[in-house]
């Protein structure tokens, strides 16, 4: 079923949740090597003002034993990542992005700046947000809050 020879994927990865790995196992299914931009701190804090992160050693490090569980961690290049782009916009050798819907509209912006520079644009693969029990995407917020856990299984009020 692979695709393509790299494929790129980014994120926080923060609450490292379901949704997280269908994302990064999908950028799995379709290329041989994965190239994953894992947001650093800084550009973190960036992203979300309103609530502390997982520093940036213990997510690589849940993000790894993830690769290694899975035997995906030969196949996997884990880069920092300090902007919206990372090596996306640079790397010729990157054939494919995956990409949430929420995150669809970057992996465009992604496209357009490849163009300009003579890059090919990117296949853009885009996955659907993964549901909580209550049918409301699985997100780092919602875990945070103690709305779900990581599962996306509601946490009663007596669990917290």
């Amino acid at each position: 079923m692979r695709k393509f020879g790299t494929v790129a994927v980014g994120g926080t990865f923060d609450e490292f949740h379901k949704g997280h790995r269908a994302l990064i196992l999908k950028a799995f299914e379709l290329g041989e090597r994965v190239l994953i931009g894992l947001s650093t701190d800084g550009f973190a804090k960036k992203l979300r003002k309103n609530r502390d992160i997982e520093p940036y050693e213990e997510r690589l490090r849940e993000l790894t034993v993830f690769l290694e569980r899975n035997g995906l961690r030969r196949r996997a290049e884990i880069v920092p990542l300090d902007d919206p782009y990372g090596l996306t916009v640079t790397d010729g050798k990157i054939e494919a992005l995956v990409v949430s819907r929420e995150t669809k509209p970057r992996a465009y912006e992604i496209n357009e700046i490849r163009t300009k520079r003579g890059l090919c644009p990117l296949e853009i693969y885009v996955i659907e947000m993964v549901p909580a029990d209550d049918h409301i995407s699985i997100s780092s917020t919602r875990i945070h809050l103690g709305e779900i856990d990581r599962e996306g299984r509601l946490v009663s009020k007596r669990d917290k």
